[in-house]
């Protein structure tokens, strides 16, 4: 089979509407050909994300899309509009980067099917591709071992140094990493975007704070050079923009940036 971003610009060229199951691994919403939404099984989704910040339930939303869906859920206010939006996008670039690498399933495609959200906001292929390989680029170059991203983490015994510096995420990460969870699971677990994670995990790493369960020794070591020694949430090169988004009067290039902002400093 072709890969997935093979078989999606095919929709996209067909103005396709409907939903492309990915077997297990996710399902992908299209509005005449646009990605509308992702789902991943490996990622927190929308509603995970919405309920992490405590302003409505996951069973709230499971209520809302039987009961007219985005637009209710805008009426009754626990969520903003920048805020869905917000999550929307984290939700959409976490699922694509798991599932736009997927080859050797059949994807079957079910014409007419609809995400609960409807179709506010639309992502073209080619941008949520080069999305991915800005993500997979800046996580290599954080942490060239790729192991921490899907094996399970636990906090090294002993500090490099005598002091360190974390941010909440990584505070929260720390905390919860029990050697059991990998970075997806984390994220899951946290509510929070697993792309997110997944940086604060290689910063962790590079910092020499967290290891992959048993295989510390296993692990690269760490570069000593004056420009490679900074905190794990130090500054790091900015890089492009993500993928260009169309939507309804609302920037979400500005969201993007406002994202990619969020995350340099996480």
């Amino acid at each position: 089979m072709p890969p997935l971003d093979t078989l999606l610009a095919g929709l996209a060229r067909e103005r396709s509407t409907g939903a492309l199951r990915v077997g297990r691994a996710g399902t992908v919403f299209l509005d005449e050909g646009r990605v509308t939404y992702m789902d991943c099984a490996q990622t927190p989704g929308v509603e995970r994300l919405l309920a992490a910040r405590g302003r409505v339930s996951e069973a709230a939303l499971r209520r809302l899309q039987a009961d007219g869906g985005c637009e209710q859920l805008l009426e009754q206010g626990p969520v903003t509009l920048g805020e869905l939006q917000y999550c929307v996008l984290g939700a959409v670039l976490d699922a694509a980067f798991f599932l736009l690498p997927t080859t050797g399933t059949r994807p079957k495609f079910r014409p007419g099917e609809r995400h609960w959200l409807g179709g506010r906001w639309y992502f073209d292929v080619p941008g949520l591709v080069r999305e991915c390989a800005r993500r997979r680029a800046r996580l290599a170059q954080i942490w060239p071992a790729a192991d921490v991203d899907t094996a399970p983490v636990r906090p090294t015994s002993r500090l490099a140094g005598r002091a360190v510096a974390l941010s909440d995420v990584q505070w929260e990460i720390v905390v919860r990493a029990d050697g059991e969870a990998t970075s997806p699971e984390l994220a899951k677990r946290l509510g929070r975007s697993s792309y997110s994670v997944m940086l604060a995990v290689r910063r962790l790493a590079a910092a020499g704070l967290l290891v992959t369960g048993e295989q510390a020794s296993a692990l690269p070591k760490r570069d000593r050079r004056p420009e490679a020694r900074q905190q794990a949430g130090g500054p790091r090169p900015a890089g492009p923009l993500g993928p260009p988004v169309t939507a309804d009067p609302t920037d979400i290039e500005l969201l993007l940036r406002l994202k990619k902002a969020l995350e340099e400093l996480s």
